[in-house]
């Protein structure tokens, strides 16, 4: 077992709290940060190979390099807290369980950015992450950690906690961005990209709370301490949410060099009851499925890719022998057409019919036509939208299709 970073604290009573996080070393890297000048510690996240633990998996701190060299101003760091992706559940987590640890990372990358003012966008539905984490910003401002003069560093920065009105889309950071000012969540068209003209027409860098969570750590250890933990392409430990058929269902902090093998069967307890393992979602809904017989990967952003699927936001839902591939399809498909925001026509119109023809199999009245136009559809939808919506939505329209192809089959056969 690795060494826990983000969840060192959650087993402590009062892990929440300002005092209990002093405890455990919070906030006592302040003093290293602000000693450093904020291009050293973009140059530290960089080097760290702190990838984005969302969804996209960009580099971190090439994403802060993209803000415009010599801006006066404002710049602002937005969180994306909003975590919609079925199967995720581990930014609730540090909501909950260390709010503080986020608030420290907000500090640590808004000084690197140039920025004074941070937005932490919320889930709607997240109703007890959202009260404990606003009182974690009380706390904060009362004690000195917020506001102006943070520690005597002559750096100041404000913290505005936002809810969103539960909208998957605003997962993606440019439909956040709309929500953020008051517009209904649709994505932008990029570029410009948010780093150039984002949050009220400023630049804006959004970034998700696993991700900043691990700044701190980074610069107080050292991006090469931080690196090693990883593989050659990502660094350092991540934060997987795991569900469905297994003994021991959870969040499981490891290190992204981990196998989805050794996830499931070594952490997770395997699956229960003596049955088989049949597939695994290892991102999130929108990752394509694995089979029993393709997990051994690593869980890095770039061992899934390699693998034909993808890390998305570590969303590990474990599938046993007694799934039917069909009816998982036809869940995926009905979530992925009612959260269309319908702003492309290619998206708003074909996860519907998807959804209609996917039920149609499982209620036994399919055409043997059916999965190749769901094939036909997919394909050609893909990369012709604003936003990544619908190419996540291909992911298992396809993979589930490709690969169990024999279960859709026998049930339109039937």
């Amino acid at each position: 077992m690795s060494e826990p970073i983000l969840t060192r604290n959650f087993p402590l009573p009062g892990s929440h709290t300002l005092a209990v996080y002093r405890e455990t070393g919070g906030y006592a890297g302040l003093e290293k940060a602000f000693a450093m000048k904020p291009a050293e510690i973009t140059e530290e996240v960089k080097r760290s190979n702190l990838r984005g633990l969302g969804g996209a998996g960009f580099p971190t701190g090439v994403k802060w390099g993209f803000l415009p060299k010599g801006h006066p101003g404002p710049i602002y760091l937005v969180i994306n807290a909003d975590e919609g992706e079925p199967g995720t559940f581990k930014d609730r987590y540090l909501l909950e369980r260390d709010p503080h640890a986020l608030i420290e990372g907000m500090i640590f990358s808004a000084y690197a950015i140039g920025a004074h003012l941070a937005f932490v966008y919320i889930r709607g539905e997240y109703v007890q992450p959202w009260r404990i984490f606003s009182r974690a910003v009380a706390e904060a401002y009362e004690a000195g950690l917020l506001g102006k003069n943070i520690g005597g560093s002559g750096f100041a920065l404000d913290v505005i906690v936002h809810r969103g009105a539960g909208a998957y889309i605003c997962g993606e950071e440019t439909g956040l961005i709309s929500s953020l000012e008051g517009k209904k969540g649709w994505p932008k068209l990029k570029p410009p990209f948010p780093a150039i003209r984002g949050a009220f027409g400023a630049p804006t860098i959004v970034n998700n709370v696993e991700t900043i969570c691990h700044v701190p750590h980074i610069v107080r250890r050292g991006a090469a301490w931080f690196a090693g933990l990883g593989t050659k392409t990502q660094g350092g430990t991540r934060m997987y949410s795991v569900s469905g058929h297994v003994a021991r269902p959870g969040v499981y902090e490891l290190p992204v060099s981990v196998t989805l093998r050794d996830l499931v069967y070594e952490h997770a307890g395997g699956v229960p009851h003596g049955r088989r393992l049949k597939a695994v979602v290892p991102g999130g809904s929108s990752a394509a499925l694995l089979t029993a017989d393709e997990i051994d990967v690593t869980l890095d952003v770039d061992g899934l890719k390699n693998a034909g699927t993808m890390a998305g936001s570590a969303g590990v839902i474990v599938m046993d022998e007694t799934v039917s591939i069909p009816e998982a399809l036809m869940i995926v498909a009905r979530f992925y057409a009612h959260e269309s925001c319908g702003q492309c026509t290619p998206c708003r119109e074909a996860t519907g019919w998807i959804y209609k023809m996917a039920r149609r199999i499982v209620e036994g009245k399919g055409r043997k036509e059916d999965l190749d136009t769901i094939l036909d559809v997919a394909r050609r939808g893909a990369g012709t939208t604003i936003c990544a919506f619908f190419d996540g939505a291909v992911g298992p329209y396809i993979s589930y299709i490709e690969k169990f192809r024999g279960e859709f089959e026998m049930l339109i056969r039937k």
